[in-house]
This record gives structure tokens, C-alpha cells and sequence, in this order.
């Protein structure tokens, strides 16, 4: 069980006593991510998470954060979505005021050292091109531009090397000024920890900020609009590809019912796609399928590593079994294997402090109802297999489908006759 205390200018602070642990997880979760950017300033929200590590007054220097934290023998780090952006830090219990203070003072605090936004800058574009230099990572980039094509869903949370060029040190402090608000804004924290001491040094730091309307997002087109391809030409020995489709967003109920769609399909190593493509024809070493979520609409993705000869063999072998869960309904020994597969791997999390915080912080931040892991199991068991295929072929229809390769191919002849339901 959480507490949650909303402070008079729109700031939440979560809180979840865990007295069996002797450490604490804590995040500021902002609802910002990069769908809020404009294509000029692509990358912007990333920039500035970066930044915020390099120094405020009180901590000058980008290796007296991290010495402070990793001094106590703690972990600092953050992360920018699509959505929302994390800063994060997990300290033994006795040390959550430093490590406290440090991720407040680093939210509220930082210089963006003009000399830093140079260096920092030069960083990020050396990230941008080792994932582009990654074709096993750039694929899950063209894929979701597929998806949601000249839209800001689409866009790499990154930027471009163009627009991190070009994004000045003024153009972050202006962003920060206009989307990071109060309302948009999450504390959550949760381990051994005094809830009230906790609160109260919070409160003391972000209760003076004053509250501004949240900002607004362009709202994602969720007509199909298919099938799309991308094929990016590269001299690799393996190819790498990904077929990918709208699928539901955050606030859909039957995003549980997708949840186990998904396990079935291709999470884990006794998924249908590991056992067909992998186990039985040997024609990929690694494959699988993954889903994301946003506030209006979300995704499903397959993905495999192969063979460049093989490629379009594969895309037939992913299609039959999209093909064979609209067709047949899951048995129900296997809907039970997924069921106990989603709930062993939430339990399984749950034994640490920050994914406590997190899951709390996350579904708050996105403004859902937050439910807590036993609420959630009980919606995975209520799913049944008519549920199951109800949701494939809602899903899965050759005019919703696209497919991003990188490898060597210059053309799509190889795979448009494969890319079909």
C-alpha cells in the first residue's frame, strides 16, 4: 500500500513503506518524454536529462553528484520516454536524506554550464551514431517511424545529429521553464523509510514552485494505413527486422488481455515464435515480440536477427502464427503457463525498492488509476481465451502491418508478397 499527498500546487508525492528492506528507491517521474517536442527540437527532453547531471550550485561538478551518491555505495541514473522523463536513485535506508537531496537539487538546481551543453552535445550525437552503427537497435527506431509515420511518437527519443546541432543551451532552459510543472510532476519513493520525514523534505524543496497549466501533445493518427516498409541497406552478416503494429493504449482495458497476447506470442523462450522460428527451424537466434503503451495509442512489435537469406522466410514463419492466433483459440494450459509467466515476473520485481517506486510513480505520472500488483494479477486472471483471440484479430490484419529491415537489401521485392495475413 502507497500514501499519496498531493501539495497545494498540483506536486503528488508517493510513498510506499517496505520496513523488511534495508534500502530505499526513489524517482521525480516528470511527464514530459520526447512527444512533446517540435521536429526542430527533436531530442530536447533527452539533452536535458543529460544536463542534469552535470552540475548545479551546490554540486559543481558532474563527479561531485555521482561521487555523492556512489560514496554511500548507492546507484544514480535517469531515463527519457516517450512520455515521461525518470530521475532515479536507490541508497541503503539510512541514507535517504543525502541521496534526497541530491536528485531535488539536481531537478531544481542545475547550471546547464554552457560549457557542459558543448561537450554534452558532442555525447549525444556520438549516442546517436553507435545506434546507428547498432542494427540491432537502429531496426527498433525505423520500425516505430513506420508506425507512426511524421509524428513525434515516431521520432528516436534522441533527436537527430541535426537538431541536437542545433538546440541551444537557451532553448532547454526554455522547455524546462514551460513543460516541466508541477502538475506534471511525481515524487515517488518507497523502502525502509520514515513516509512523514520524507514528505516533509519535499515539501520544503518543491512546495514553493509555482503551478503553470500542463502542456499538450499532438494526438497519434491511429488509422492503419497499411502495409508500410522500410528497408535501410547495410553490408551486415545477420539482417534484422521488425514488424510492427498499432496496438492499445495505457487507459484500454484490454491492454491486460494484450499483455498475455504477447507472452503467448513471443516473450520468453517457450513463446510460440522462439519455439517455431528458433527451437524447430533454426532460422534465428534471437526473436521475439514486445509491446508498448502511451496515453492514446501503443504497439506491438516482432523482432528477429537472421540470416540475410532467410529474412523473408522468417516474415512468413512470424505471419503464420499471427495467422494462427486470430484462427484458433490458445489452449488453455497455455494461457495458464502465460498467466504464471506475467505474474512470477511482476512478483519477481517487486522484490526491490525502486521498481516499488517505480510502479507506483509510473502509473501516476501517466495519470491512471494505480493499482496495485494484486489488482493487476487479478485482471490477468480474469482474461480468458476468447478474450485472447478477440484481441488478434482486432490487431493483427495485413492492413495494420509494417516491416523495417536493416541489412543487405536494396529493395523490398524480397518481402511485400510475405507481408501479408
Amino acid at each position: 500500500m502507497h500514501q499519496k499527498i498531493t501539495l497545494e500546487n498540483g506536486l503528488r508525492i508517493l510513498t510506499t513503506c517496505m520496513p523488511q528492506t534495508r534500502s530505499v528507491g526513489m524517482g521525480i517521474f516528470t511527464g514530459i518524454g520526447s512527444r512533446y517536442e517540435a521536429k526542430a527540437q527533436s531530442g530536447i527532453s533527452h539533452f536535458i536529462e543529460h544536463m542534469l547531471f552535470k552540475g548545479t550550485e551546490r554540486r559543481p561538478t558532474a563527479q561531485q553528484i555521482s561521487e555523492e551518491i556512489e560514496g554511500l555505495g548507492g546507484v544514480l541514473n535517469a531515463e527519457t520516454d516517450t512520455e515521461a522523463t525518470t530521475f532515479w536513485a536507490k541508497v541503503g535506508d539510512k541514507h535517504l536524506p543525502i541521496a534526497l537531496d541530491v536528485l531535488l537539487d539536481m531537478f531544481q538546481h542545475s547550471r546547464f554550464d554552457p560549457q557542459e551543453v558543448v561537450k554534452e552535445r558532442q555525447v549525444i550525437i556520438q549516442e546517436i551514431g553507435r545506434m546507428m552503427d547498432m542494427p540491432e537497435s537502429w531496426v527498433h527506431s525505423l520500425i516505430a517511424q513506420l508506425i507512426w509515420p511524421d509524428h513525434p511518437v515516431g521520432w528516436d527519443i534522441a533527436g537527430s545529429t541535426e537538431s541536437v546541432s542545433a538546440i541551444t543551451r537557451q532553448d532547454m532552459l526554455d522547455y524546462v521553464a514551460c513543460n516541466y510543472t508541477p502538475a506534471t510532476t511525481v515524487v515517488s519513493l518507497a523502502g525502509n523509510l520514515d513516509q512523514a520525514r520524507a514528505v516533509d523534505q519535499i515539501s520544503h524543496s518543491l512546495g514553493a514552485w509555482k503551478p503553470q497549466p500542463k502542456p499538450a501533445f499532438l494526438p497519434a493518427d491511429d488509422s492503419p494505413g497499411g502495409p508500410r516498409f522500410r528497408i535501410e541497406f547495410k553490408q551486415t552478416e545477420q539482417a534484422h527486422l521488425c514488424v510492427g503494429m498499432r496496438g492499445l493504449s495505457l487507459h484500454d482495458p484490454d491492454r491486460y488481455r494484450l499483455r498475455i497476447l504477447n507472452v503467448v506470442l513471443g516473450e520468453g523462450m517457450s513463446s510460440r515464435l522462439f519455439l517455431e522460428i528458433r527451437e524447430k527451424r533454426g532460422l534465428a537466434y534471437s526473436v521475439g515480440s514486445y509491446t508498448t503503451h502511451l496515453r492514446d495509442s501503443g504497439s506491438v512489435v516482432l523482432y528477429a536477427g537472421v540470416p540475410p537469406k532467410k529474412a523473408p522466410d522468417v516474415v512468413s514463419a512470424m505471419m503464420e502464427q499471427l495467422r494462427l492466433l486470430c484462427e484458433n483459440p490458445v489452449p488453455a494450459a497455455e494461457l495458464t503457463k502465460a498467466k504464471e509467466f506475467i505474474k512470477g515476473r511482476t512478483l519477481l520485481r517487486m522484490e526491490d525498492t525502486f521498481a516499488n517506486a517505480d510502479w507506483v510513480g509510473g502509473q501516476e505520472v501517466s495519470d491512471r488509476e494505480v493499482l496495485s500488483v494484486d489488482q493487476v494479477i487479478e485482471r490477468i486472471d480474469a482474461v480468458t481465451t476468447e478474450d485472447v483471440q478477440r484481441i488478434a484479430r482486432q490487431l493483427f490484419t495485413t492492413n495494420r502491418l509494417s516491416l523495417a529491415v536493416v541489412g543487405p537489401f536494396k529493395t523490398r521485392r524480397a518481402f511485400m508478397s510475405r507481408l501479408a495475413l
